[in-house]
């Protein structure tokens, strides 16, 4: 979910090029540049009757199923840095009666074990040894993203969980994910902590917290952590440069905007090099609870079924505006077709690779 804000401070400085067309330096198809990359891609997807985690190439082929749990609805796939394993949260049950757990395998979909029930919102430490999650809000189930309190940290090594240690404060949190150097934690909040809507960046082993000042949800640090995706609003994705060394961090001009008149288009995630954007994309929605395992609400949320939603890339690697309604083959191609409600993709390399 989004709210509609602007904020003067975030418009692109003068003079960024506007790319509506083919108009880079490489005019090559997007596919054909994704095609030799060394890299994966995970993401959620419904078929048979049932969510499922697939892993695909970065262009798109062959697509493999990791989980095939009839009796489960497994979403929301979170790689480790070194590519080994693999979190995730799964739904077991229907309507307010569900539960939502907490899970991690390899990467192969082996050795699988359950971490917490109630549990939402998986993120990796960057080194790999922890396991980030927020708890749910209340013990009957709620499909809205916001439906959080507090945050957790799942240490692989001891199987202990500890609290963050401003867990008291963190309230209706959703899609955190950690920085490169560990030292913040960025999420979206909605309703809660004092906040009506907004992106924050959270201290990870203190209390500080930073207001970006940046309209949208779900903001994504890529690998390095020197810059930032998020959903500007339903039918936007930005990204811009931010410096989490600095005890003060800010978002510095918007640098890459998507668009899309359309359709929605949500879930920006990084590839490991930084050159790359993938999201989710289709049309807008609020699910069909013909579908066993799904729920009511805005397609863009976990566990909402999202018919004809696919998930597209673009390249990351210059300064523009793609709309993607104009957009040749050079800048934007889609990875998969068929329309059955994929979402949250995640870049990963393949440990040894």
């Amino acid at each position: 979910m989004r709210t509609h804000l602007f904020h003067t401070g975030c418009l692109l400085t003068a003079g960024v090029l506007i790319i509506q067309l083919a108009g880079a330096s490489d005019t090559e198809p997007l596919r054909d540049r994704l095609t030799p990359l060394p890299f994966k891609i995970a993401y959620e997807t419904y078929v048979d009757g049932n969510w499922e985690i697939f892993v695909m190439n970065p262009d798109g082929s062959d697509p493999v199923n990791l989980t095939k749990t009839p009796d489960l609805n497994e979403h929301y796939p979170q790689v480790s840095p070194d590519g080994t394993r693999i979190c995730f949260v799964a739904d077991k049950g229907e309507g307010r009666e569900a539960v939502r757990s907490l899970y991690v395998m390899e990467m192969d979909g082996g050795n699988r074990r359950k971490i917490a029930d109630y549990a939402r919102e998986p993120f990796w430490s960057p080194d790999g040894k922890v396991i980030g999650f927020l708890d749910q809000e209340y013990p009957k189930f709620n499909v809205i993203d916001y439906y959080t309190k507090g945050m957790n940290f799942y240490d692989l090594a001891t199987g202990k969980i500890s609290p963050h240690p401003n867990y008291t404060n963190l309230h209706h949190l959703y899609n955190p994910n950690f920085c490169a150097n560990g030292k913040w934690i960025v999420a979206t909040v909605h309703a809660g902590m004092g906040y009506e809507h907004t992106i924050l960046l959270i201290e990870a082993n203190g209390d500080k917290i930073i207001d970006l000042k940046i309209p949208g949800c779900r903001p994504r640090f890529s690998l390095d952590g020197k810059q930032v995706a998020w959903g500007a609003s339903d039918n936007e994705i930005a990204a811009g440069p931010i410096d989490t060394d600095s005890e003060q961090p800010r978002m510095g001009p918007w640098r890459v905007r998507i668009k899309d008149g359309k359709n929605k288009i949500y879930h920006s995630r990084w590839s490991p090099d930084g050159r790359f954007l993938s999201f989710s994309r289709g049309p807008d929605g609020e699910g069909d609870l013909t579908k066993p395992g799904t729920f009511q609400a805005a397609c863009e949320i976990m566990g909402v079924y999202a018919a004809g939603w696919n998930i597209g890339v673009v390249p990351a690697d210059r300064t523009n505006t793609i709309d993607l309604n104009k957009a040749t083959a050079a800048d934007f191609t889609m990875l998969n077709t068929n329309g059955l409600s994929n979402k949250e993709s995640v870049w990963f390399r393949p440990a040894g690779k």
